[in-house]
């Protein structure tokens, strides 16, 4: 009997790919577990090889991997691992993307064009995905883009509990970059205890990525600290503009505070010559020593997504953890 029972009991078991394993492996530790040992190779015409060294029958997968540059590598050996899981003959799936890769393009803005964060979710649940967690969507549409239970996790009470530890003292405002993300900065100004909030009115080019023309500040900033909150910094030309703009409306001092620092190209320099006076970010995406900056600090996001795993491998609540509450 007693072999009976064993393979009745529930297995975790954690799987990394290559993109970001400081993170997964702090993950795994908060966990209780280590991480399932995996060979992972490029052939010679860069394909993928993904193997798992131990058996992963019947087993409860979370396999953490976060879609960073160079992105399509890395969703590739993401999609490699799940489908060698299925094969493999594991029990559920779980995708775990701190950072949704290609989250931006969520909508057509103009004719002929894809919608690229659809095709991501359908491919990962064609791959065999049961399930996804991922962390602040850059559209809360996104969970109805895969066909399956999406949790939709939130960095909000980590970096806004560090804010209200460091800055409280200070008279605050929370600040949206722009007009659509006005809700994330009301549930900001509920967990900093109701401070004033302010919003960038920006108009964008459609003909240029990543580029906007004017920043008009709308509400109250003069002689406070401004939280500048965003959910992703790519090239930082946005937020680095928006920050100049509140100090010229005679703003006290700018924090920057977004979940996902991709930091492309010029951003670094950006922000380490901008007028803000700290740029917290997490860890769902991992930093080179060259993206380290002194004005920098990097929460970690491991304790939430590790509570995630644990509630949905419990068959717990997740719910929350989604509402920046928990």
């Amino acid at each position: 009997m007693s072999g009976m029972k064993k393979t009745t009991e529930k297995n975790l078991m954690v799987f990394t790919g290559r993109a970001h394993p400081e993170l997964a492996t702090a993950v795994a530790e908060k966990l209780g577990t280590g991480l399932v040992p995996t060979s992972a190779y490029e052939f010679a015409n860069s394909e993928i090889y993904v193997r798992y060294e131990e058996s992963v029958r019947g087993c409860d997968a979370f396999v953490i991997q976060s879609h960073t540059a160079p992105i399509n590598e890395w969703i590739m050996e993401h999609l490699i691992m799940v489908d060698a899981l299925k094969r493999a003959s594991a029990k559920r799936i779980t995708v775990v993307m701190p950072f949704y890769g290609y989250s931006r393009q969520d909508k057509k803005h103009r004719g002929r064009e894809p919608i690229s964060a659809r095709l991501i979710a359908d491919l990962f649940k064609c791959a065999g995905a049961d399930r996804l967690i991922t962390v602040d969507l850059h559209a809360d549409q996104l969970q109805g883009f895969f066909d399956g239970p999406v949790d939709h996790l939130m960095a909000l009470p980590i970096l806004a509990d560090y804010v209200k530890e460091k800055y409280g003292d200070q008279p605050l405002a929370v600040v949206s970059p722009d007009a659509g993300r006005i809700k994330v900065a009301e549930r900001w100004s509920a967990r900093l205890g109701g401070v004033p909030l302010a919003f960038i009115h920006k108009t964008r080019r459609t003909d240029r990525p990543n580029e906007t023309v004017a920043n008009r500040v709308v509400g109250e900033v003069k002689g406070r600290y401004c939280v500048l909150t965003d959910d992703i910094i790519d090239t930082g030309g946005t937020i680095v503009k928006a920050a100049e703009a509140l100090m010229e409306e005679g703003a006290a001092g700018v924090i920057i505070a977004a979940t996902h620092p991709i930091l492309s190209g010029p951003a670094v320099d950006r922000l380490k010559n901008s007028s803000a006076t700290e740029v917290i970010v997490t860890d769902t995406l991992p930093l080179t020593e060259e993206q380290r900056f002194d004005k920098l600090t990097i929460l970690s996001i491991a304790p939430l997504l590790g509570s995630a795993i644990r509630a949905v491998f419990e068959d717990g609540s997740v719910t929350s953890m989604f509402d920046g509450h928990a």
